[in-house]
């Protein structure tokens, strides 16, 4: 099967580790930078070129769009699609996994569980909005940081008013979330692919630190996930509309809760934990779900 990896970056481990799982499952794979990619649009077709020549006819695209990137490298993704390549994530999905706020909505419009979380525009309705929440600590988001950043704890009242008149401010989007006390500075990644989650991690914060991120100093191990939090995790990615995600889980008095849905989840920190061959789960994945497609597609030309 002809594959194509959408990375700014080949030497990055996450894409190293696909490219390593393809070739040794004898798939041709590319790498393609999508800030590289460009794109004809027409009613009679759609095109598209990469460092000067023609890209077509792959089979399914494995997406490692970065943040600083997803309006662009969504729409070439899309392009992809409209193209005939399969995605185990659409690029409508993953612009919608990268809003923290519409990524809450949606779960709790499932009924999915996820710590209490309120959003406001209004500074004059700041002390309201707070009180609707509750008593701090709060934890303040930016509506689009990655890997911990622009993640805030704030101890008292009043440093969650100054917290907030801040970003205000800068005019940056923010959710305002309860502190989970109990969970003591943990989280659970579990790794989703298809319907099974493949691998399950257990992130420790560092002392001092509330964020469990590996990229703030987080340690990790594997864990085993209980069924619940299976099921939690892999409706929350399905729920998103994810074929591969990663989803990050805090354990509550009241169950696991849903922190956030990771559109490209990294591998090097899973596959490190836990010794798991994780690529090689998302690249059967994703060869399956094309060869169904195909196949699929090919019934349906027939039928006429």
């Amino acid at each position: 099967m002809k594959l194509a990896i959408l990375s700014r970056n080949s030497k990055l481990y996450s894409t190293r580790r696909l490219i390593e799982a393809a070739r040794e499952r004898q798939h041709t794979v590319r790498v393609l930078d999508p800030l590289r990619c460009y794109m004809r649009i027409s009613s009679d077709g759609f095109e598209m070129r990469y460092k000067g020549k023609p890209v077509s006819g792959y089979d399914a695209v494995v997406p490692r769009i970065g943040a600083s990137v997803t309006r662009y490298g969504c729409a070439v993704l899309r392009q992809f699609e409209l193209m005939g390549s399969y995605s185990p994530s659409s690029a409508t999905t993953i612009a919608r996994a990268r809003d923290k706020l519409r990524t809450h909505q949606v779960l709790a419009a499932a009924g999915i569980g996820l710590p209490d979380t309120v959003f406001g525009d209004s500074p004059d309705d700041t002390g309201d909005l707070l009180e609707l929440l509750g008593a701090p600590p709060h934890v303040i988001k930016l509506n689009e940081g990655t890997q911990g950043a622009g993640v805030m704890l704030t101890e008292k009242l009043s440093a969650s008013r100054a917290t907030i008149e801040t970003l205000r401010g800068l005019y940056a989007n923010f959710i305002v979330q309860e502190f989970i006390a109990e969970a003591k500075g943990a989280d659970m990644r579990c790794f989703v692919v298809g319907d099974r989650v493949v691998a399950a991690m257990r992130r420790q914060a560092a002392k001092g630190e509330f964020r469990s991120n590996l990229h703030r100093g987080g340690v990790a191990k594997p864990v085993r996930a209980s069924k619940a939090e299976v099921e939690v995790a892999v409706r929350a990615a399905q729920v998103m509309g994810l074929g591969v995600a990663g989803v990050d889980l805090i354990r509550s008095q009241r169950g696991p809760l849903v922190l956030e849905v990771n559109s490209s989840p990294g591998l090097e920190g899973i596959e490190s934990a836990t010794g798991l061959d994780v690529a090689g789960a998302v690249i059967e994945h994703i060869v399956t779900a094309a060869g169904a497609k195909q196949r699929k597609r090919n019934v349906e030309l027939t039928d006429y």
